[in-house]
């Protein structure tokens, strides 16, 4: 087992470069990847964890385990999914070569457990991102894209501190070692990966960096690629008791925020990236189940920005007096219910599993969290249809992706049958219609465009610094 894991880790990166020498095979190789990372997150379902020790305490630390399981899983459905929405697009090999190396990249960051491995891991993910960010090759994307660099390797750097000093204090780089760290070593390495993983303040390169992308660019980056940055901070709180009370106030924190931009936002992919920033917080608030909460985002917001990609508009003031096709108002529907939290869908089990596990204190905010997804996602569920209007000119390969990211949904909902008891189904009912309810009352016709100072990069990069004095005083508290 150990033999395979390795070979499944690097897998990835040989079939990367054989793909650029055999450009033909690009497609049906990057999916055979995407197919043997599905099978490695089932069989992790049905076996004990797998811990694996490399090179003493200098090297890496793997650990494969169902929580990593559920990450794996989601990353290689997200990715399948995107290999099928550019099936017969006219993307190169290029562009499928660094898909692939974006999909490895953040399966090795999900399976590691120290922190000089996930550094390797992360900055390869940052690498890859940025070339397909950038791919379109405009002055747009390529700005877009260095943006994104410039403000991953600042928060690299603060990080890669924070682990010699974590080195220094315990000779080992495990993930566990945190807990005898300075505090400056735990400030650093937090910064780090609240930036990476797109958490509260420091997340907010996120939205133009992922609403400017391409649209399955844009379903990789929300889908998968932040959560690299946010199952570190899961397995700490999950290793390490003292700092689960501080992550799960950024996880608190951060639902709030993003929602609060979310529901004045009238820009669809804005809005999607936007609520990107709040589901992270849910998998936050609740670690010990942040693992299930990740698939179910990752399949409905890679769902989601897939079909923004093909509205006839990005503005949702325009898209109120434009009918859109009735089958892509379905799939748009069935994806806004299930992040909403209605039953039948995966969004539900997910919602009521977070909800149960909050501490006392978590309750009124992340239920304020919830009734704010509710409301932004009621300018899609409230979009006009028309059933004559045909769906157009769509990818190829768009009902394909659709059908197995919504699939999904579905299946995943089966897992937590145990989930449904009139408890648990009337309060989620009750939020998405008071959600619905407010939004008709309040939200549908209100024009508020929040300021996105701190969204510029000269203050992205002053935040890191105030961050880091927050964190430094909050773990010294």
């Amino acid at each position: 087992m150990s033999t395979l894991t390795i070979i499944w880790i690097a897998l990835p990166f040989f079939v990367g470069f054989v793909g650029y020498l055999l450009p033909q095979s690009n497609r049906y190789l990057s999916f055979g990847v995407a197919i043997a990372s599905l099978g490695c997150a089932l069989l992790l379902f049905t076996q004990p964890p797998l811990d694996l020790q490399l090179l003493d305490n200098f090297g890496v630390t793997l650990l494969l385990d169902p929580l990593s399981g559920f990450f794996i899983l989601t990353n290689a459905l997200v990715t399948a999914a995107v290999i099928l929405y550019c099936w017969n697009s006219d993307k190169t090999a290029f562009f499928y070569l660094q898909t692939i190396m974006l999909h490895g990249s953040v399966n090795a960051a999900f399976a590691c457990t120290d922190f000089i491995s996930l550094y390797v891991a992360l900055e390869v993910i940052g690498i890859a991102a940025f070339l397909l960010i950038a791919y379109p090759r405009t002055d747009r994307s390529i700005w877009v894209g260095l943006r994104y660099l410039f403000v991953s390797n600042i928060a690299m750097l603060f990080y890669l501190v924070g682990t010699a000093l974590v080195y220094q204090a315990n000779h080992s780089f495990a993930f566990v070692g945190l807990q005898n760290a300075p505090p400056e070593a735990v400030s650093l390495i937090f910064l780090g990966l609240l930036v990476k993983g797109g958490i509260f303040v420091s997340g907010l390169w996120l939205p133009l960096t992922h609403s400017e992308s391409e649209t399955p660019v844009s379903a990789m980056l929300s889908g998968v690629v932040v959560k690299a940055g946010v199952l570190p901070l899961v397995r700490i709180a999950l290793l390490v008791e003292d700092f689960d009370p501080l992550i799960r106030l950024f996880g608190v924190s951060t639902a709030l925020l993003g929602v609060g931009y979310a529901v004045f936002e009238k820009d669809t992919k804005r809005m999607l990236a936007f609520h990107t920033v709040s589901q992270l917080g849910f998998i936050l608030a609740a670690p010990e189940v942040g693992g299930f909460y990740a698939l179910t985002h990752g399949l409905v917001k890679s769902a989601l920005f897939l079909i923004a990609g093909v509205l006839p508009s990005r503005n949702l003031k325009e898209l109120q007096h434009q009918p859109i096709p009735t089958s892509i108002w379905i799939a748009l529907a069935i994806a806004s219910f299930s992040i909403s939290g209605f039953p039948l869908l995966s969004g539900f089990g997910a919602k009521v599993l977070t909800m149960k596990s909050l501490l006392p204190w978590q309750v009124i905010g992340m239920n304020i969290a919830a009734l704010g997804t509710a409301i932004s996602f009621a300018k899609f569920i409230f979009l006009p249809r028309d059933q004559q209007q045909k769906s157009g000119k769509l990818q190829p390969g768009f009902w394909a992706a659709i059908a197995l990211l919504i699939g999904g949904l579905f299946l995943a909902n089966i897992a937590y049958y145990e989930a449904y008891s009139l408890e648990n189904i009337v309060k989620p009912l009750a939020t998405i219609f008071l959600g619905w309810l407010v939004y008709f009352l309040i939200f549908r016709q209100t024009v508020l465009k929040l300021p996105s100072l701190l969204e510029q990069f000269d203050h992205l990069i002053g935040v890191m610094s105030l961050m880091l004095i927050l964190l430094f005083w909050m773990v010294l508290a």
